[in-house]
């Protein structure tokens, strides 16, 4: 009992930071960069943090952790492996709506793409989230797909998973980054330069730490194997495994 109390606790506290990445990187773009377009112009180029933030951190947090919710543990799967899936494909969507945004705006600005390594490694998270998407899928959700093949490729599809939360974090905080270094400069547009630490920054700075204690978090859920899904042959605390349920 005391297990699913501190499951909970902490569950709360990920959706808590979730929901504040979200705020914060919205404020950010809206108050401080000046708001959003679809135009090519530098309002453009704000949705590519907002996407990336809630897309490849927040929801893709929340994807992973949704079988650890002790209240889908009695329950078919099969809806849970769905909303699993869903969440994911979201998480992708707006991933890829971020890249077509800094994209456009790079391409309006004859800006170069790709130079920097933020943008490495940000190109590469997404290529691997979409490969584990496409690869999770055909695995898990296809019925044709055997068994013993499902139990194979679950120890890499979980461990793969891990480290795409991982490398979603450090390009989102990579990325707020260069995005200050080259904003706040003295005697630009009349901001304040970076090492003066003015408001913005202090919101942006504050902003990368919120995003890596939500992704502590997450990885604090996902590492407890008191709070793993049982599968069947789960007995008064031990795990006997004797039959595999394709997840």
């Amino acid at each position: 009992m005391r297990g699913i109390v501190a499951f909970y606790v902490t569950y709360l506290l990920c959706l808590i930071l979730g929901i504040v990445c979200v705020v914060l990187v919205a404020h950010w773009n809206y108050s401080y960069r000046g708001g959003f377009a679809w135009d090519g112009s530098a309002k453009h180029f704000n949705w590519h943090p907002v996407f990336m933030v809630t897309g490849m951190v927040v929801l893709y947090g929340n994807a992973a952790v949704v079988y650890r919710i002790p209240l889908t543990w009695g329950h078919n799967k099969l809806p849970w492996k769905l909303l699993h899936a869903g969440l994911l494909l979201l998480s992708l969507i707006l991933s890829v709506l971020g890249l077509c945004a800094v994209f456009d705006f790079h391409n309006k600005s004859h800006t170069p793409n790709l130079y920097s390594l933020h943008s490495w490694v940000g190109i590469c998270t997404t290529a691997l989230f979409t490969a584990q998407w496409v690869m999770g899928f055909t695995s898990f959700l296809l019925p044709c797909t055997p068994m013993a093949a499902r139990a194979l490729i679950k120890p890499a599809h979980v461990w793969m998973g891990g480290i795409i939360l991982v490398l979603s974090i450090v390009s989102c905080i990579s990325g707020i980054n260069e995005k200050l270094f080259f904003a706040l400069k003295a005697n630009t547009n009349g901001t304040l330069p970076y090492s003066a630490l003015p408001p913005e920054a202090i919101t942006a700075n504050s902003l990368g730490v919120i995003i890596v204690a939500f992704g502590l978090v997450v990885l604090k859920i996902l590492s407890n194997q008191i709070w793993q899904r049982p599968e069947p042959g789960y007995d008064e605390g031990v795990y006997r495994p004797l039959a595999y349920d394709g997840s």
